[in-house]
């Protein structure tokens, strides 16, 4: 497939932190789910049948711990690997003939302490084909974490993944980790040509950090950038809307498509034109910045130093406190070494 559509769902969040059991956590899902599955059928009516890749905001499931412990969070609002609830999801997937990409918060057995942020794709079969974990974060684990662990049950590769499908070499980027130029290099590297980023940022007419990394990582990678935001998040003390709005889709330029105002919508839809894109990549010009890039000339600046030391929650419990406490070191490192 040459070319098609992708959309950013800019969709508002309902979260579960006010939930006192497991069984109202699974009603605000069901409901999440439902809206979902109507707003896409709607969506996919109105642009087009060449409608292929939707993209959720994060948090789009349950918002985002506001005082919950590492341990009251895994066990109020996390998914489990083939659960229910990547059934349903499949079932959306399946159902509209897409392939959907969003961010939960998941469990992984070879870790039953923690868990970890996890962006996936799910094919139009229904199936889960990626799951990507969130590398960087300032109070949730990640694999960097407990790294020699998590690399010996699966490998490398497993951390950068990239995945090829008719619609294109896919990939995910979670939230803040637009701001990392090192993550989008790593799926650049492996191939990736449209990257799909679920956020829940501050939506602004300004050109925040966010806004310029999205176009940034498009340039740098000569990607897509398909960006979905929330529309809000409910019931939580903070103000509504102050998640809202920005959804874009940029293209591997950094030229934006399209970008959705304030709001549920759809308005975040664009071609994702491949032919286009891999006739820019296979061009010898001064454009093709990946043709050019020399890796060696960095990787002994990065091979030499290390700031944020990995494998911190191997021996300790996961608490908030201890991410403090650990970047509190490492600003204490780096200021003695300039």
């Amino acid at each position: 497939m040459e070319r098609y559509k992708a959309l950013a769902l800019q969709i508002t969040c309902d979260t579960v932190n006010s939930c006192q059991t497991k069984h109202e956590v699974e009603e605000v899902f069901k409901k999440t789910f439902t809206k979902i599955n109507a707003q896409i059928r709607a969506s996919k009516a109105f642009i087009g049948q060449d409608l292929k890749l939707v993209v959720l905001p994060e948090y789009f499931l349950t918002g985002f711990p506001m005082g919950e412990t590492i341990e009251q969070w895994r066990d109020k609002a996390c998914l489990k690997i083939g659960g229910w609830e990547y059934e349903e999801l499949g079932k959306v997937a399946s159902q509209n003939q897409i392939y959907l990409s969003g961010n939960v918060y998941e469990l992984d057995p070879n870790f039953p302490e923690i868990y970890f942020q996890t962006s996936f794709i799910i094919s139009p079969e229904g199936e889960v084909i990626l799951r990507y974990r969130r590398l960087n974060s300032m109070f949730a684990p990640t694999p960097h974490d407990v790294w020699d662990k998590y690399l010996e049950v699966y490998g490398y590769e497993a951390v950068f993944p990239v995945v090829k499908t008719e619609i294109g070499n896919l990939a995910c980027i979670a939230s803040e980790e637009i701001l990392y130029p090192e993550i989008a290099r790593c799926l650049a590297m492996r191939g990736a040509e449209v990257i799909c980023h679920s956020s829940s940022e501050v939506g602004s007419n300004l050109l925040t950090q966010k806004n310029v990394a999205k176009l940034a990582r498009a340039i740098e990678s000569m990607a897509y950038v398909v960006s979905a935001n929330s529309a809000g998040m409910g019931g939580i003390a903070i103000p509504f809307a102050s998640t809202d709005g920005a959804s874009k889709v940029v293209d591997y330029k950094g030229l934006v498509l399209t970008e959705a105002g304030y709001g549920e919508s759809m308005v975040a839809n664009g071609d994702i034109d491949l032919l286009a894109l891999r006739y820019f990549r296979n061009r010898p010009a001064m454009g093709n910045l990946l043709a050019r890039q020399r890796f060696e000339l960095y990787a002994e600046s990065y091979s030499k130093h290390s700031f944020y030391p990995p494998n911190t929650l191997l021996e300790k419990p996961a608490t908030r406190q201890h991410f403090v406490e650990s970047q509190i070191e490492v600003i204490k490192k780096i200021i003695s070494q300039f």
